[in-house]
């Protein structure tokens, strides 16, 4: 292989999580030093939690890395933890190999959908965000979360195995084992956070249960190390393939330089295919001879398994702890929970809101998930029954070039490119519909669109994330300024709601950022003349004057106050807010 190396000579394979020994007491345990248990650290630690973070592995490695493409919500949330540069950074392949995401019939074969490569110049495409979607290793993220939370003195510990739970009227007692030394320790700490996978031994030790089907099948998610191919691909080859043939489908996608993901599959659940069969597979998706390595082989479903619930008691799931489903964003979704979840831990810590307000943590997080999870599973068996079909009336070799081949691309083609859609909805319609502590609007939940995976427009309804946007002609987005706190957008001359809103805010000792904008495009979007937003960037009320109660009681509500009290003498409905 070529030792030329366009990360410097770094070491870009191996996260090597800290050697240290845990805290006896914290505010918050993470179980599970994944990607999602490492920016819960990160989010709660900017809210003033304390945290330890726990992994079983004492290493995380690149060539088992799943997910890598990441939207531009989730570049969002990198945005306001401070990582966004770093991991725009920690490259793995160079960046310019992307060129979204191409339909082929393999890497050097022909391209089924025109993708239209990014304009150096700049872009035209219909924006909800102020940032672009970004591809990087999971590998890459944590390399960069390490980083931050070193800075910030988080305590991180590789090696140390949950063993049990045990649940106390003032916090949780988890025992862990040293894996290597058969060292053992007790940790006492407020909550729980399980951010250790779909094996997640926080929720079996919580005794929570998945819904879901299990699959009749399984996939490999194979990565493939190659020579220098550079000769055959060119210097900047697209990094990121689904490719249509009669021997591979699926994603191909560069993972380094060197190193390639591949699916193979699907298999009976009981068959094991050789060695042999899974680099003919993933040279297919090449579409040439080149000399290949199997080095990692990883299994996994298209089928939707969540937990019946995200929160037992002092105990809370996240990630893939809580929600294993059809491959496709899940990493994304995961990211989702933590910051749903880190404004809401923070402000019970912290005593600005009862305990109850955690239920909302499930209320809004799990139907959404399952509204995600069900897509995705139809998407991929709509996507597997047309590649049938494809293979049933047959699919040409990249080399036949005969009119017949070129006509057969052009109507594999014409079925793929009216089947496509870039599933904004999916990306940006994180609705939460079924919520205590959203001030929803009279008839709101009848009267609003459905949820579309494949359709957004921009909504600035309660439940529903807040349009972003520039406030200055220099760059910064409404969402750099509300940052980590409550924000309250103004809309009007009139100050009356805002005053009223900071005076019970300064009570309260409540995090709280007044942003005031003049524009009358603003006005017309967000329909109101004030909008309170949350810290997790959802519109919690919005108005043009106060409803009964003030401004106490819509802060009341949406801080879980009203809910806590209503829970202890009646069922309290999604309609609370109203």
């Amino acid at each position: 292989m070529s030792d030329y190396s366009p990360t410097g000579g770094r070491d870009v394979h191996t996260v090597y999580f800290p050697a240290a020994t845990p805290p006896a007491e914290i505010d918050v345990l993470i179980v599970g030093a994944g990607p999602v248990g490492l920016a819960a650290a990160i989010e709660l630690t900017a809210r003033g939690v304390e945290v330890a973070v726990i992994d079983q592995a004492r290493t995380a490695t690149l060539i088992r890395a799943g997910a890598m493409g990441h939207t531009p919500r989730v570049v969002e949330h990198f945005r306001r933890w401070g990582v966004l540069q770093q991991i725009r950074d920690e490259w793995t392949f160079p960046p310019e190999w992307n060129r979204g995401i191409r339909l082929v019939t393999s890497l050097v074969g022909h391209d089924l959908v025109p993708t239209r490569a990014p304009a150096f110049s700049g872009q035209d495409a219909a924006r909800h965000s102020s940032e672009d979607a970004m591809r990087r290793p999971q590998s890459a993220l944590q390399q960069v979360f390490l980083g931050h939370l070193e800075q910030h003195s988080v305590s991180v510990s590789g090696g140390w195995q949950l063993t049990a739970l045990r649940q106390t009227g003032e916090g949780v007692e988890a025992d862990l084992l040293e894996v290597d030394h058969a060292a053992t320790r007790t940790i006492r700490a407020r909550y729980v956070l399980g951010t250790d996978g779909g094996r997640s031994a926080v929720r079996r030790l919580s005794g929570i249960e998945r819904d879901g089907a299990y699959a009749t099948e399984k996939r490999l998610r194979l990565i493939v190390r190659t020579g220098d191919i550079s000769e055959r691909v060119g210097p900047a080859p697209s990094g990121t393939n689904i490719v249509f043939n009669n021997r591979a489908s699926g994603f191909l996608a560069a993972v380094s330089t060197r190193e390639w993901r591949v699916y193979a599959g699907p298999y009976p659940l009981d068959y094991e295919p050789s060695e042999a069969e899974l680099i003919e597979v993933a040279q297919a998706a090449f579409g040439f001879e080149l000399d290949l390595e199997i080095a990692s082989a990883t299994t996994f479903y298209q089928a939707t398994r969540i937990a019946s619930t995200f929160r037992s008691g002092r105990v809370l799931l996240a990630g893939d702890a809580a929600h294993v489903r059809t491959p496709g964003g899940n990493l994304g979704e995961g990211f989702g929970d933590v910051v749903n979840l880190g404004w809401k831990l923070a402000a019970v810590l912290s005593g600005h809101a009862p305990d109850a307000l955690l239920d909302s943590y499930d209320q809004e997080r799990r139907p959404h998930n399952w509204r995600v999870a069900d897509f995705a599973l139809d998407r991929a068996q709509a996507a597997q029954s047309a590649l049938a079909e494809f293979r049933r009336v047959g699919i040409p070799v990249d080399a036949d070039l005969s009119p017949q081949a070129q006509q057969r691309r052009a109507d594999i083609a014409a079925e793929l490119g009216a089947a496509r859609f870039d599933a904004a909805g999916v990306t940006f319609d994180e609705r939460y519909d079924a919520s205590t502590v959203l001030w929803y609007e009279d008839g709101q939940l009848e009267s609003e669109p459905g949820w579309c995976p494949d359709r957004y427009d921009d909504d600035p309804r309660p439940g529903h994330r807040a349009p972003d946007g520039l406030v200055d002609p220099y760059g910064g987005t409404l969402y750099d300024r509300i940052g980590a706190n409550f924000g309250l957008l103004v809309l009007s001359p009139d100050r009356d709601v805002e005053a009223a809103f900071l005076a019970e805010a300064a009570e309260r000792g409540l995090p709280f950022t007044v942003v005031h904008l003049i524009g009358p495009e603003v006005r017309a979007l967000y329909g109101a003349d004030t909008v309170l937003i949350r810290p997790d960037q959802h519109v919690a009320w919005r108005g043009d004057q106060l409803p009964t109660g003030g401004a106490n009681a819509v802060l009341d509500l949406v801080l879980g106050v009203r809910y806590a009290a209503h829970a202890a003498t009646s069922p309290v409905t999604q309609s609370a807010g109203a």
